[in-house]
């Protein structure tokens, strides 16, 4: 594989998240990594790929950051670089949840590790969340976990306080693809009352790094934001495709679906779309399709 992918976050106290946005630029710039960095009062969180050089470079500058010496992260391998560019925005939240009270500085759920997550998830009384988006879960999850069908992650809450009643009495596990999600998740749900809380440390991506896969209780593949879409066990590039009209995930086969066309819609979104935004859609296909050619050519 040509490239190593990085997927990071840290929950901690930035006092001026503004003044660490170009540094942060120079330094990716400088380490020729690609993806995109998020800063926020509470931390930051992102995805970068480049050469075994470059992510070390990256992240050992990103552990000189404040609170950051602790930072962890998940790798996975990448036969093509799958960022365009680099970026580092500012963000009122590195995970968009809407709810003020929660800090997952303060308390979270107890972490358990892949090794031991079967045997958790399995217990009768254990109730597994799933807190990822819908059109994430649609391609894969854990056997028996709860779907709550969110389109956002800021849609959970709502969603717990309309369902609470059925979990009464149970230890909840939690997780999500790297368990920024469930940082937040668990420590809203102690807010809550619910006194028995756990997460997957490292998400599904290091479940599926650590845990074979004749004894895995996962099924299917994990969606990941950026060009490879899905990975597998073993963290092998999936078989799925992005429509970038919507954003969601696709087997090869769907392309063959009525309402597909390359880089404008799919069957999931060909009626959510005007037919103005179809045509910035088929523009800007047309646009990375000149792209491509003149790659093409150059190479």
């Amino acid at each position: 594989m040509s490239f190593v992918v990085a997927a990071l976050y840290r929950f901690t106290r930035f006092a001026d998240p503004e003044a660490l946005q170009e540094p942060l630029a120079e330094a990716g710039r400088a380490a020729g990594v690609k993806g995109t960095l998020l800063l926020a009062p509470e931390g930051i969180n992102g995805t970068i790929a480049g050469t075994r050089g470059g992510i070390d470079m990256m992240l050992a500058h990103l552990r000189r950051l404040p609170g950051c010496a602790d930072l962890a992260w998940k790798e996975s391998p990448a036969r093509d670089m799958p960022f365009g560019r680099f970026k580092v925005r500012l963000k009122r939240e590195i995970v968009t949840m809407g709810q003020p009270d929660v800090d997952p500085t303060a308390a979270v759920g107890r972490y358990v590790d892949p090794a031991d997550w079967n045997a958790l998830i399995s217990a009768p009384d254990v109730a597994v969340i799933d807190t990822r988006n819908a059109y994430e879960v649609a391609i894969g999850t854990f056997s028996g976990a709860v779907n709550p069908g969110t389109e956002a992650f800021g849609g959970f809450p709502g969603w717990w306080q309309a369902n609470r009643q059925r979990f009464d009495g149970k230890r909840v596990a939690m997780f999500c693809t790297g368990g920024i999600r469930c940082e937040k998740s668990t420590n809203y749900l102690l807010g809550q009352g619910v006194e028995e809380v756990f997460h997957l440390n490292g998400g599904i991506l290091k479940y599926l790094e650590q845990v074979p896969e004749e004894d895995s209780l996962w099924s299917g593949a994990c969606f990941v934001f950026d060009d490879r879409v899905s990975v597998g066990h073993g963290l092998a590039e999936g078989p799925h495709i992005l429509c970038h009209g919507c954003r969601r995930p696709l087997l090869p086969e769907e392309t063959s679906r009525p309402g597909h066309e390359r880089g404008v819609s799919c069957h999931h979104c060909v009626h959510e779309t005007t037919a103005d935004q179809k045509a910035r859609f088929r523009e800007r296909q047309r646009q990375r399709d000149l792209q491509e050619r003149r790659k093409a050519s150059a190479g």
